[in-house]
């Protein structure tokens, strides 16, 4: 059977999260859509909160799972 395609609002907010997690500026969000840029801002925001919490590397593990594969 076929894995269906996420949403494309999820996904933006999963590279959000990945960008933010890493520590990138929120400037490297790479589309100009509203509602795309504002899913991937609020998952940037999520993952820069994460990572000033340290969640980062296996701490975080489990964190990055659920976002990434929900």
């Amino acid at each position: 059977m076929r894995r269906h395609k996420r949403d494309m609002a999820e996904r933006a907010f999963a590279k959000g999260y990945q960008a933010g997690i890493s520590g990138r500026s929120k400037d490297s969000c790479p589309t100009n859509h509203i509602v795309m840029r504002q899913e991937w801002l609020n998952g940037w925001r999520e993952g820069r909160s994460d990572n000033w919490d340290g969640l980062t590397g296996v701490s975080g593990i489990h964190k990055q799972a659920r976002v990434l594969y929900a």
